[in-house]
C-alpha cells in the first residue's frame, strides 16, 4: 500500500479526520498541515487503519483529541495580571450594558 493511501481506514476514521481537519483550518492552519495533523490525531487515537481483521478491537484513546483544548491559554497566562484584569472588567461592562437592552 503506497504512502497516503487511506483504503485501510474505516468510514468513521475518515469522518473523524475530516472534522478535525476543518477545525484546524478554521484556526488558520494551512490546508496541507491541517490534513497532516488530522490524520496524525486519528492514528494516535485509533492505532491507524482498522478496516481489515475481525474480532474485538482496541478501545479508542481520546486523549489526543482533548489535548488541543487543554494546552490553550498559554498566551493569556503570559500577560500581566493588570492586563487580564482590565480585559475582564471591560468584558463585564459590555455584558452588563447589553443585558439591559
Amino acid at each position: 500500500m503506497p504512502r497516503g493511501d487511506k483504503s485501510a481506514y474505516t468510514d468513521k476514521q475518515k469522518r473523524q479526520a475530516e472534522h478535525i481537519e476543518e477545525g484546524y483550518e478554521e484556526r488558520g492552519v494551512s490546508e496541507g498541515e491541517a490534513e497532516r495533523r488530522a490524520w496524525a490525531t486519528v492514528n494516535k487515537m485509533t492505532g491507524g487503519g482498522r478496516k481489515r481483521g475481525s474480532g474485538v478491537g482496541k478501545t479508542t484513546n481520546k486523549a489526543p483529541a482533548r489535548k488541543g483544548g487543554r494546552i490553550g491559554g498559554a498566551h493569556s497566562a503570559g500577560r500581566p495580571a493588570s492586563s487580564r484584569s482590565a480585559a475582564a472588567k471591560k468584558g463585564w461592562a459590555t455584558r452588563k450594558a447589553h443585558s439591559h437592552s
